[in-house]
């Protein structure tokens, strides 16, 4: 499973080729807030990443114009722009559901939400249990949203 970079051309994850089922199939093992420590982890992640269970990971930031970012993940090593890593630390962000039976989210599809350039502001991860909802800002926002 392989997820390229849209602006580089290292790859981990799953082939991103412009539509929205680019991790269909994917079995997400952790969902990981990315957090700059000295605000605590009450704040919200300057990033996630869904890691995946072939030892894989893919990072969702935030750009400076609030558009979400999809590129190849650094789990189990923080992202290198984590200067300096000391101050660094992934964890589960709150509210998110322990992961389910069988150890994984089994991905059916991703839904993103656009802007008029085309630019991703919002992602839906959709699993079988419910909805990943991934949404770029000031800092990033995620929630699950479970299937009735």
């Amino acid at each position: 499973m392989t997820v390229e970079r849209e602006d580089c051309a290292g790859t981990a994850g799953r082939a991103r080729h412009g539509n929205a089922d680019w991790l269909t199939g994917a079995r997400i093992t952790a969902v990981l807030g990315v957090y700059y420590r000295p605000e605590g982890r009450a704040g919200e992640p300057e990033a996630v990443e869904f890691v995946l269970a072939e030892d894989q990971s893919v990072l969702l930031t935030c750009a400076s114009d609030r558009t979400l970012h999809v590129t190849p993940g650094t789990w189990p090593r923080l992202p290198e722009w984590c200067v300096p890593a000391s101050q660094w630390q992934q964890a589960t962000p709150a509210l998110l559901p322990p992961v389910p039976y069988g150890g994984a989210w089994t991905v059916i599809g991703t839904q993103e939400l656009r802007n008029a350039d085309g630019e991703v502001l919002q992602a839906a991860i959709r699993c079988e249990e419910g909805d990943f909802v991934v949404v770029a800002g000031d800092t990033m926002t995620i929630r699950f949203d479970p299937r009735p």
